[in-house]
């Protein structure tokens, strides 16, 4: 058995592209997964299979979702020993956390190669790149500076619209919800 983190893109967001938990939970299980467990309300789901081939899984509980639910639903998956492997990185351990301090994880669905140099600070020092790990970028806000940031508009422009980010605080009950599932 394969275990898998799948995130969801753009569910649940202001009040657009409702997608209740409970009904995730029953249509990833109707896709034939096991130990289906969902984290939080932002498309954040621990699944295991059999099955071993990413991309395909990324496009079946893409299609199955976008059909029960009626509109587009990205998906990018990641293997548990991916996300092991970064909360072992602990990509944030020499950040001074303040109360306006956001940690960021953005998931690539591809390897897009660019020639921004890491770290990147943006000019004001408001928004920090700090690493590249395998298909995830890592990144600091700081809400001290600007009130309106524009750290997702450099992450698309850098890296592409094929992302969706979480909270690190996120990645950690994630962490949490595996141990509890292996």
């Amino acid at each position: 058995m394969n275990t898998y983190v799948a995130f969801l893109r753009g569910i649940n967001v202001s009040g657009h592209h409702k997608v209740p938990m409970a009904e995730l939970r029953k249509e990833m299980e109707k896709l034939n997964f096991e130990k289906v467990t969902t984290i939080l309300n932002s498309g954040n789901i621990i699944f295991e299979t059999t099955k071993d081939d990413v991309k395909s899984l990324e496009k079946m509980i893409s299609d199955h979702l976008e059909k029960t639910f009626g509109f587009p639903i990205p998906t990018i998956i990641r293997k548990s020993e991916m996300m092991y492997h970064l909360l072992d990185c602990d990509p944030f351990r020499d950040i001074l956390i303040t109360k306006d301090i956001r940690l960021y994880v953005s998931f690539l669905h591809e390897d897009v190669e660019t020639d921004l140099q890491l770290p990147w600070t943006s000019d004001n020092n408001a928004f920090k790149i700090i690493d590249k790990i395998d298909k995830t970028i890592v990144s600091v806000l700081d809400l001290s500076i600007t009130k309106t940031p524009k750290g997702m508009e450099v992450l698309e422009r850098y890296f592409g619209k094929h992302i969706t980010t979480r909270n690190w605080n996120t990645i950690k009950r994630i962490e949490k919800k595996l141990e509890v599932n292996s």
